[in-house]
């Protein structure tokens, strides 16, 4: 298989010849008519200088590149409160830390909540026992009275996955493309407001961008060199993307698939070529499947019992489990609300258009570019590599019913790294020849640049200018509203002097946590039929996807609150006023 590193493919690079070359084919070539010889290469600024630049000081400018990434994120941390999943990951993480037992809550492997609980178990933060795993998470983040400061380090444990992320998005470039364009994909990636939102949680999705793409590239390296060294790093990258994200076993599969595919499309190796190929990399697949899987077991601490509901007893258990309640949500589906509608079941296009509105219009022309590029060269499979990449997440995701975030393919934003990148450097070429490349690649640059920085610190809601007003009205959850302005709510009504509030969702219990931290006024329910006087607060989230729980009695009949008019919008939650005594004789 032709992966040979950002070099043309040559028959010593794969073993294997393309075509046989036949005496009639060398006749015909040597009677065909003598060809003039090529064009001299204009040497222009990139060739001259940027690109010198950017090779000699690569080092540098990578670590510079990530450590401004790693300051943005940890400058939103005092900003944001908890996201509806923080809690949770929180608590799982720490029984399995500090217990060794997986059993909270088996959706999620535990990789990444591992990490997330490991800086507070360090600090002291041990289990609390709670019933729940929310009940769980709350306590522990406020028990010991000072939940900024856990907070923190629960989400500074997500940043070794930025960091991943970027030294993959670095090496695939620089090990493909060449090292100019491994530095531009770097630079790229960490100027994605996406990217900083969910590198600066305490969630799962920034590992399993980390971790997938890492598995993908351990698997080109090994695929182009099929070492047992290779194979065993691409073993245990496997294994990280594994019980990173259970997604990772829709994701990776169909990308490698198509990896395939586009190598048999652009190699013809024909049957006897491609038997040669699997008969090389037997035996190093096989150390990456047992490297694989006794990481996996060893994660789960070689535990060995009874899948609930499957009656069958496995090795890992509890990853099977999480396995087959992963399957069940998707199953029952869940409230999202896309383009003013509300489903349960999703939408096929709701991924396409997320992406299209959640990052950089600079990116998206710059990966327009990069895709002519990769189509250009498709003749070297390298080039199909990227796309395969984000095919793999974007078709398997199309399919699913759960459509609550552009996060849940955050991997694609790796492989549109890389590519937009290989369209910078050829806008970059192009400049020699045609004045406006140049000057089209130095406005995306700096347009990028500044989409990030002028939206700092709210990278969650961040809407490309395809969305100029109410970007609510196009998507919610952790797209926009994830519960992340309560700080900012807590402190505007702190300034308005309230002492109590409408806010949460009917029959919902964490309203003590809420009124602990971030320190919201005491807190009574949202009724969507039982008006209720002073201030509220409407998050758009269960607004738009749920209507706090109406749409399941009276899916024709708006709540009392929207007659009223929005008083302020704090953050993202809308603040509303009813006087007192507005509702005398009404009831």
């Amino acid at each position: 298989m032709n992966l040979s590193p950002n070099q043309p493919f040559t028959q010593r690079s794969t073993g294997l010849s393309r075509k046989k070359t036949t005496p009639e084919a060398g006749k015909a070539r040597t009677a065909r008519a003598p060809q003039a010889p090529p064009a001299p290469v204009v040497s222009g600024r990139w060739e001259t200088r940027i690109e010198p630049f950017l090779s000699k000081h690569a080092r540098l400018l990578v670590v510079g590149f990530v450590l401004l990434g790693v300051g943005r994120i940890v400058a939103t941390y005092h900003v944001f409160a908890t996201t509806g999943d923080e809690p949770a990951h929180i608590a799982c993480g720490l029984q399995y830390v500090a217990q060794h037992i997986y059993r909270y809550e088996t959706q999620h492997p535990p990789l990444t909540r591992a990490m997330i609980a490991l800086l507070p178990y360090l600090s002291g933060t041990r289990p609390r026992g709670q019933p729940t795993f929310q009940l769980e998470g709350w306590d522990l983040i406020t028990y010991q009275h000072h939940p900024e400061q856990t907070v923190t380090r629960m989400r500074l444990g997500n940043l070794p996955f930025f960091v991943l992320g970027c030294l993959v998005v670095f090496y695939w470039g620089r090990r493909y493309f060449g090292i100019a364009s491994g530095v531009v994909a770097t630079c790229l990636f960490t100027l994605i407001p996406t990217i900083l939102a969910h590198a600066g949680l305490a969630t799962t999705d920034m590992g399993l961008a980390a971790c997938l793409g890492a598995a993908f590239l351990a698997m080109l390296i090994w695929a182009g060199e099929p070492t047992r060294q290779h194979g065993a790093v691409f073993g245990f990258s496997m294994a990280l993307a594994l019980l990173a994200k259970f997604t990772t076993l829709g994701f990776f599969p169909v990308g490698a698939g198509l990896a395939l595919a586009f190598y048999l499309a652009a190699e013809r190796p024909g049957m006897e070529g491609l038997k040669q190929v699997v008969k090389q990399r037997a035996a190093s697949f096989a150390i990456a499947v047992g490297v694989c899987l006794f990481t996996v077991w060893a994660a789960y601490f070689f535990s060995f019992g009874k899948v609930p509901f499957w009656n069958v007893s496995l090795p890992a258990w509890e990853y099977f489990d999480g396995i087959r309640v992963a399957l069940q949500h998707n199953k029952d589906g869940h409230p999202a609300y896309l383009l003013g509608e509300a489903r349960r079941y999703g939408w096929w296009y709701y991924f396409p258009v997320a992406l299209a509105v959640k990052t950089p219009l600079a990116l998206l022309a710059l990966l327009a570019f990069g895709i002519g590029v990769c189509w250009s060269n498709r003749r070297r499979v390298v080039y199909l590599m990227p796309l395969a990449f984000s095919l793999g997440i974007l078709l398997p995701a199309m399919s699913s019913n759960v459509n609550i975030g552009v996060r849940h393919v955050l991997p694609v934003y790796l492989a549109f790294s890389v590519m937009a990148s290989l369209g910078l450097v050829q806008l970059a070429r192009l400049s020699n020849r045609r004045a406006w490349a140049g000057a089209a690649a130095l406005v995306l640059v700096l347009w990028l640049a500044a989409t990030g920085a002028l939206h700092h610190p709210d990278y969650i809601p961040y809407f490309n200018e395809l969305v100029p007003g109410q970007p609510d009205r196009v998507l919610c959850d952790s797209d926009y509203d994830w519960g992340q302005d309560t700080k900012r709510l807590a402190a505007r009504l702190k300034q308005l002097g309230a002492t109590q509030l409408n806010y949460g969702y009917v029959n919902s219990y964490d309203n003590s946590f809420l009124e602990t931290y971030p320190g919201l006024p005491r807190i009574k329910n949202i009724h969507p039929l039982e008006p209720a006087e002073g201030w509220t607060a409407v998050c758009p989230t269960l607004d738009h996807a749920t209507q706090y729980g109406l749409e399941y009695r009276y899916p024709n009949l708006q709540p009392w609150y929207a007659y009223l008019p929005v008083k302020e919008r704090v953050g993202t939650i809308d603040l509303l006023y009813l006087a007192p005594g507005s509702l005398d004789g009404k009831k």
